[in-house]
């Protein structure tokens, strides 16, 4: 089972999938899952933008693709993913309208993840959950954990729900190890006051092999956990930069097998490079 991994796309929910394509063109391996890192931009109505992705939309139009291409059916899009039938798996951000999303999670809570848009291929986690991703006889243990930490004790939708809390308080009490955590947010051991205590009771609690997360603004980075168990990546954002490329490290791809996990490959530039800022839409 081979899986992609994104973080903090803001609007560009298709730009994973036509990189996705590439790759599986140019190398001929197939890719299973897609996993995302949030702050996908999940805004069905502009009216309800928060500040920053208003400011953003106003200069970029990228910033509304969820609303532009998820909401109602786009043919192009329709025969682009059907073509492809991957799933993008995603964790909640802090830039995302929370109640549309609240809805969707209120009316599939028997489901540890929900799809969120028309073509039923964007797939959101319950965070604390613990579900599988298959494939034949491959199982990879998966819990996401979305939202941001906040230590000054704010509730707003941005920041983590006391009914998050309780699912992964009842994680912290399972059997059994977690193949991959994916969140949004990082930890809280970082000095600087800052990030989601859940993330760290999880990590320090659960033997999980690989987390990923976006947020930060920090470049890629890999390297182990406190806990010397875990790998903890830093996914790239999938922004493009002042010259209309996107930075190293934005497109991650772990491969999993009988055995266990091949190294992490951080997807080349040469072939990022090949969808920019003026051409990713064509």
């Amino acid at each position: 089972m081979r899986l992609a991994i994104f973080a903090d796309v803001h609007g560009k929910l298709l730009l994973p999938f036509k990189l996705v394509d590439l790759y599986q063109q140019q190398t001929g391996k197939k890719i299973d899952f897609i996993l995302q890192c949030g702050d996908m931009g999940a805004y069905p109505d502009i009216h309800n933008l928060d500040k920053a992705t208003l400011k953003h939309a106003r200069q970029n139009r990228d910033e509304l693709g969820f609303h532009d291409d998820f909401i109602r059916e786009q043919p192009a899009v329709r025969q682009l993913l059907d073509r492809l039938n991957i799933d993008m798996i995603c964790v909640r951000g802090n830039h995302e309208d929370h109640d549309f999303l609240d809805k969707l999670e209120q009316a599939n809570t028997a489901l540890p993840r929900f799809p969120i848009d028309i073509y039923h291929r964007v797939f959101v986690c319950r965070s604390g959950v613990k579900q599988e991703l298959r494939k034949e006889q491959e199982v990879i243990y998966l819990a996401g954990i979305g939202r941001i930490g906040d230590a000054k004790g704010r509730t707003d939708k941005r920041f983590i729900q006391e009914y998050e809390q309780r699912e992964v308080k009842r994680l912290l009490k399972s059997s059994g190890h977690l193949d991959i955590l994916l969140t949004h947010d990082k930890d809280d051991s970082s000095q600087r006051g800052y990030g989601m205590r859940a993330i760290r009771e999880v990590l320090d609690h659960v033997p999980v092999l690989y987390h990923f997360y976006g947020h930060t603004g920090e470049p890629f980075r890999q390297e182990a956990d406190t806990n010397g168990i875990t790998q903890s990546v830093k996914v790239s954002e999938l922004e493009f930069g002042p010259s209309g490329i996107l930075p190293e490290g934005c497109m991650l791809i772990i491969e999993h097998q009988s055995e266990g996990f091949s190294a992490l490959e951080v997807v080349s530039q040469r072939l990022t490079n090949q969808l920019t800022q003026y051409n990713w839409k064509d």
